[in-house]
């Protein structure tokens, strides 16, 4: 079915274009991935990693088509959670956009922190220095995002075609280097480490439902943001599957579990300049990424705060083509603490990551179901949206006690919901 508060679509009052919008759906879903995960689903799976790694490409497919049929339809700041109150009403509106908010914003001090491990790495310093390494990298794209999106969105185009230069350029200099012989055996930790690098690439291919929350920005969305999706689609999986044959190919058993994994590979065929570019180009990734989630999350805040759901002071920037700076400033002393957080654990970052992924695949399931009710039936979306809701299914029984975080968010929505109510009765 179709809503009465669908958007036509066919506004051009934005001021992102197809080159913009690819390149921020490539920065978001590429994202810092590329310089841990390939390494981690090798320890984990071994050389089925690749099976891995294709898996969950397939799983990206009806993912992305879903949330670019939906963001075409209604593009809003809110992104899913304005899906979800469309279809499913405001508490699970409020229940999507804390867990966007609170719980997917844990991956904001993993980012920065895999940005100040390569460089310390890089420069020989001591891991002592990765936290301030690490707190550039936030600050530096937050400030950048106080200027306003046009800025952004022109940054973001030089900083995704570095983020695809390191990839071709570690997969080139490490090809010559792969032995058959580490790709047997093939199922080394069985089934079960499969389902674990699945787990996993999540984070990797998580990110096709950020860019929902700036496609008021896109000049003709309906026809600029499935494009992009597609492009986006197939970059990412190429990269990711060509990545994840040279790391199994080349890696050896001395180098598992390193920090840097990508310094690793480059340095068996690259020694010396090796290293260094690809800690350059790491750095350039984390302030990509973040470039990329920041207006998604601060936009999302003011929409939130539109909605009710936050307080309304951070409702202002909440419309098209605004810069909803008291949203960012509220994002930003979030991030911070959760960047205090990791630095006073130890810089453990696995926390962190099974935070992020398990709110992503709760946000992921709530937006499916809300797809199937909003978009046309037996369209090419809606059967999309069918597929999709099955995919997830089986990602939150992966999830497994990592969903404790979202469902605890959920009772605050839920919490939140009765207060509202009873003030309202009063």
């Amino acid at each position: 079915m179709t809503t009465t508060g669908e958007h036509s679509g066919t506004a051009t009052t934005g001021r992102l274009g197809l080159g913009s919008a690819s390149a921020l759906y490539i920065a978001a879903v590429l994202g810092t991935g590329i310089l841990a995960l390939p390494g981690l689903a090798a320890d984990a799976a071994g050389p089925a990693s690749i099976v891995a790694v294709f898996a969950v490409l397939l799983l990206s497919i009806p993912l992305a088509g879903t949330f670019a049929a939906l963001a075409a339809r209604f593009p809003d700041a809110g992104g899913v959670a304005t899906f979800v109150r469309l279809a499913l009403g405001p508490t699970a509106a409020r229940m999507s956009g804390y867990w966007f908010f609170f719980g997917v914003s844990f991956g904001a001090p993993v980012v920065a922190i895999l940005g100040g491990e390569y460089i310390v790495a890089a420069l020989g310093m001591s891991r002592a220095f990765v936290p301030i390494a690490g707190l550039t990298f936030l600050v530096v794209p937050l400030v950048v995002n106080l200027v306003g999106l046009r800025l952004t969105g022109r940054i973001q185009l030089v900083l995704t075609a570095l983020l695809l230069v390191v990839v071709v350029g570690v997969v080139a200099v490490s090809v010559p280097a792969i032995e058959p012989a580490r790709f047997t055996p093939f199922l080394p930790h069985g089934w079960a480490g499969v389902g674990l690098a699945i787990s996993l690439f999540v984070w990797a291919f998580a990110g096709w439902e950020a860019v929902t929350h700036i496609a008021g920005e896109f000049r003709n969305p309906r026809r600029v943001i499935p494009i992009a999706t597609a492009i986006a689609v197939v970059v990412v999986g190429v990269s990711y599957l060509a990545l994840q044959v040279v790391t199994v190919g080349v890696r050896t058993e001395t180098r598992a579990g390193s920090n840097v994994p990508l310094i690793d590979l480059v340095a068996v065929s690259a020694p010396g300049v090796g290293p260094v570019v690809v800690a350059i180009i790491a750095a350039v990734v984390a302030v990509g990424v973040l470039n990329a989630y920041i207006p998604a999350f601060s936009n999302l805040a003011a929409s939130l705060a539109r909605d009710g759901h936050l307080p309304r002071w951070f409702a202002t920037g909440a419309e098209p083509g605004a810069v909803p700076r008291r949203a960012l400033a509220l994002w930003a002393v979030i991030a911070l603490c959760y960047f205090s957080i990791a630095v006073v654990t130890g810089l453990t970052l696995e926390p962190f990551i099974l935070i992020h992924t398990s709110s992503m695949v709760a946000v992921y399931a709530l937006g499916m179901v809300a797809a199937v009710r909003l978009l046309q039936r037996f369209t090419v979306g809606w059967w999309m949206a069918i597929i999709s809701v099955v995919l997830v299914a089986g990602l939150l029984v992966l999830a497994g006690s990592h969903l404790v975080i979202p469902a605890a968010l959920a009772v605050g929505a839920v919490i939140v919901t009765i207060v509202k109510r009873r003030i309202a009765r009063a």
